[in-house]
């Protein structure tokens, strides 16, 4: 494999304590040198010189629609956005056509990822047997096929007690349960936030109870076990506090809030229609301000995209029969760099946690110990990002198969410049 020098940019990973102006010299897809003015020699050389050298990117929540979605995905396109968004890892939810319950699935998407060659690929299996909520699926042949926690992702673990049975299998694994938490019967046939906004637009409302008590109950379950609960794209001010709360008292919880949700308010449906449904909904400016507090005071753990594209026929339907979801790999670190770092909201440092050292560590224990860090002998994921960069983001131009996304158009600052997998580049967008 070719050898690349990066030279001059800010190294930035804090898992290790590195920060300052450094040259990192990658050889046979490992990190070789990390140190100030590097003469060495190598095969191809970056001037980063005013950017971020930062540990690749894990997106811990992410749906790249293989198998059954192709309409709206490829794992190619998916794979081609995520690595020009700075991801070098990408978690894929099992909610699939078949759902990933198997471990022939898992290991077979695995596999397809690898003879792509973009961003490594971890799969999220099935908690129950087709998300159905009756029968647990194999964890451990799971596991050993390539399996980094289990979800049922786009519906609740079913019931409290089928919570309880698929953390006691999880613990002992050392893997978590993520969970997509949801009351069914609350939230039934709802579309958008419940509120001012749905009022208006004679939508029938999502509340934020759905959310909450959805919330509650796996904390509970979590405290009962002992298991690590990872609780998906949290919406509400009330279940950050639940989860600040279940914290302070030892509870195993981690949880990942979206750029969607730290962005935008329901307020939004109005201007971009169902660009702007998602599930959970968008809320109120006043959970928005209490997402964006958890952000900053370090409740939450992970900023993760919630990729989810939809073909644009699907999303021309109206707001009440279209798809929830928005594509959100090639515009996370943007969001991030633009309402949080540059406003002064969270630091650099803080970012890079939330983005690359967190959600590798919440995996790492069944995958490559070095991702998350930069380090002499650890693999070479690395993105390269400038955040002054000014530039539009045009969804057409992106490189999801889909163009589903409410920030079409906008003016964003910060961006990925490189992306290394394995010594690899594998985006280049100078």
């Amino acid at each position: 494999m070719a050898s690349l020098l990066i030279k001059g940019g800010r190294v930035l990973s804090p898992e290790v304590g590195l920060d300052g102006e450094l040259d990192v010299l990658v050889q046979d897809g490992f990190i070789r040198e990390i140190a100030p003015s590097l003469n060495a020699r190598a095969d191809r050389t970056i001037d980063a010189r005013g950017q971020i050298v930062s540990p690749g990117f894990v997106d811990l929540h992410a749906h790249l629609r293989v198998p059954g979605g192709e309409i709206s995905e490829t794992l190619e396109t998916g794979l081609a956005a995520a690595v020009a968004g700075g991801f070098t890892s990408v978690c894929a939810m099992p909610n699939t056509r078949p759902v990933n319950d198997r471990a022939e699935s898992t290991h077979a998407l695995i596999e397809r990822a690898k003879k792509i060659g973009l961003a490594r690929v971890f799969p999220i299996a099935a908690v129950s047997m087709g998300s159905e909520g009756e029968e647990l699926t194999d964890f451990a042949g799971l596991i050993t096929a390539g399996a980094v926690a289990f979800s049922d992702d786009g519906r609740p673990v079913k019931t409290p007690e089928l919570m309880r049975r698929a953390m006691e299998m999880a613990r002992p694994l050392g893997v978590p349960i993520i969970d997509h938490c949801e009351d069914p019967a609350l939230s039934a046939g709802g579309s958008i936030n419940q509120g001012p906004v749905s009022e208006r637009l004679a939508e029938k409302g999502i509340p934020n109870a759905s959310e909450d008590v959805c919330v509650a109950r796996d904390l509970s379950v979590a405290e009962l076990t002992g298991a690590h609960l990872h609780v998906a794209h949290l919406s509400t001010a009330r279940a950050c506090e639940m989860v600040r709360d279940a914290k302070r008292r030892g509870v195993r919880v981690t949880c990942e809030v979206t750029p969607h949700h730290f962005t935008l308010s329901d307020e939004a449906v109005e201007k971009y229609g169902t660009h702007a449904k998602m599930n959970p909904p968008l809320r109120s400016a006043q959970d928005l301000g209490g997402i964006l507090a958890g952000i900053a005071s370090g409740i939450v753990d992970v900023l993760a995209t919630d990729h989810a594209p939809h073909a644009p026929e699907l999303k021309s339907k109206s707001i009440a029969q279209a798809p929830f979801g928005i594509i959100g790999f090639e515009t996370a670190l943007a969001l991030a760099l633009t309402q949080l770092v540059h406003p002064g909201k969270i630091s650099m440092a803080h970012l890079i946690v939330l983005m690359s050292s967190n959600p590798a560590h919440i995996i790492r224990q069944n995958v490559n110990p070095a991702l998350g860090r930069l380090q002499a002998g650890g693999a070479a994921d690395i993105t390269v990002f400038d955040p002054a960069r000014e530039w539009t983001y045009r969804a057409a131009e992106g490189r999801s198969k889909s163009r589903n996304s409410p920030f079409d158009g906008w003016k964003l600052k910060g961006l990925t410049t490189i992306t290394i997998v394995e010594g690899k580049i594998v985006y280049d967008g100078r």
